[in-house]
């Protein structure tokens, strides 16, 4: 199958999809001074690739590995499962070029800390999220 047709049915795919879904999506959330960025900006972001923006350094957040938060960010956000991000972050660490991000427990946790983290970003689901959360983008 070529490309044209793969894409195709990922379009059909999407505009199946049920409302309720739209309740699993996946939200990046920032600290307040954090401006929105795009989907690219995520991606470098959480692959070690941008670590600052308008000076301000960021600290990016993950969920657990193998979470469904996380396994659902990999894919909308980076295009990868875990098994891909694990070993992209191997070789950065190996070849001296970051370390992976920080990895917390629950969903109030990265909350928590990107609220009160200058700098801070992370990923959540839109049912966790609160009121007064920066959305960067969904």
């Amino acid at each position: 199958m070529n490309k044209k047709a793969w894409l195709s049915i990922l379009i059909a795919l999407l505009a199946l999809r049920h409302p309720a879904a739209a309740q699993t999506a996946v939200v990046v959330i920032g600290h307040a001074g954090i401006d929105k960025m795009d989907v690219v900006t995520v991606q470098k972001v959480f692959t070690g690739r941008v670590v600052e923006l308008g000076g301000v350094a960021l600290t990016p957040i993950n969920a657990s590995a193998g979470s469904a938060t996380r396994l659902r960010f990999l894919q909308a956000f980076l295009n990868q499962d875990e098994d891909k991000y694990v070993a992209y972050w191997t070789v950065r660490r190996y070849i001296g070029k970051g370390v992976p991000p920080k990895e917390l427990a629950s969903a109030s946790d990265v909350i928590r800390f990107v609220q009160s983290t200058p700098g801070a970003i992370g990923y959540v689901e839109q049912s966790d999220l609160v009121p007064g959360l920066n959305v960067l983008t969904r």
